[in-house]
């Protein structure tokens, strides 16, 4: 259970890069040109994102409407709800820009390659969880830009029409130009899926380094009181507990079958760093609050990593012991 709980590589090097940023910030020049390559990375991403996406894995799991509407409704309706709960609820308790940070994080789309993994791992619907992932992804290229615009329009951050074009241009075209060459190039880029995770963790890791080099010229860190960070932190664990029940008892409430509600579980409950941190990139471009934004979506992704690696080990081994009275009665 210990080694399933410690840091992964990339939390570990998330951590890192934020240090980095943190005491050597890149300024000037220097991050007019390291923008324009993280921008670069950005696009680069996406189109692998577009290129990877077998089409035969999402019509394989489409069939399953109740589960997708479910898992869907999780991510971008309850979400965004105990996202907007907390926002005017603690917003004396963090720092204007950490409570921007939980509520952007409470719109973005599930994980892809997590979720599936998970699903798998308890024994779940691994079929309509691939669907249900792949479509919260694409669903969010869309839907994650509209709820920030509704939500962060009542603060006063709304978003512009070249902030949407370059949503667009920066993160769909790229995707669809992707989804263009699949049939080509799929299968040689899933299976160097290893190697070429250089280019989606290391967009990633420019994107952190730009901006809270960014925040740290502006003076970020002075605004952050330990308490803040504290109560960030628990807001995150307290955020996927209730999510987390929530999809529990609601699958089981409507009546899915084991393998339907760990997928629901797993699918529902999760956000996605890889997606959300170039979002974030793109929406709030050149404003001091990036670093903060991303701050609670990084925090997330590690303790939704470590909850639902214990949660799969304890999905498999109640399947385990339940088919062992099954085997012996026959």
């Amino acid at each position: 259970m210990l080694a399933h709980l410690r840091p992964d590589p990339f939390t570990v090097a998330l951590a890192l890069t934020v240090v980095l940023a943190t005491a050597l910030p890149v300024e000037g020049r220097g991050a007019e040109i390291f923008r324009i390559a993280t921008n670069i990375a950005i696009a680069l991403l996406f189109f692998l994102h577009g290129a990877r996406l077998s089409r035969d894995a999402v019509i394989a799991g489409a069939t399953h409407w109740r589960l997708h509407v479910v898992i869907l409704g999780a991510t971008f309706i309850l979400f965004p709800a105990l996202g907007v709960l907390i926002n005017w609820g603690l917003s004396s308790w963090l720092t204007p820009a950490l409570a921007s940070g939980i509520l952007f994080l409470s719109v973005l789309p599930s994980t892809v390659q997590s979720s599936i993994a998970f699903t798998a791992m308890a024994g779940g619907n691994i079929p309509a969880a691939i669907c249900a992932a792949t479509a919260s992804n694409l669903l969010g290229m869309v839907i994650t830009p509209v709820l920030a615009g509704l939500l962060f329009a009542v603060q006063g951050v709304g978003l512009s029409t070249t902030v949407l074009l370059t949503i667009c241009v920066q993160l769909f075209l790229p995707f669809v130009l992707g989804q263009a060459v699949q049939p080509f190039v799929g299968n040689f880029l899933r299976k160097h899926r290893k190697p070429l995770s250089i280019v989606d963790r290391g967009s990633i890791l420019m994107i952190v380094y730009l901006a809270f080099s960014e925040a740290t010229t502006a003076g970020l860190w002075r605004e952050f009181s330990l308490g803040a960070l504290a109560t960030m932190l628990a807001v995150d664990v307290i955020l996927l507990i209730v999510v987390l029940a929530a999809t529990t008892w609601g699958s089981r409430a409507l009546g899915f079958g084991r393998e339907d509600e760990i997928a629901i579980v797993f699918c529902g409950s999760k956000k996605s760093l890889a997606s959300g941190v170039p979002m974030a990139n793109v929406i709030f471009a050149g404003q001091p609050i990036l670093g903060a934004i991303v701050l609670p979506v990084m925090i997330f992704h590690q303790i939704q990593l470590m909850a639902c690696a214990w949660l799969a080990r304890r999905y498999a081994m109640r399947h385990k012991r339940d088919a062992i009275p099954d085997a012996a009665a026959r």
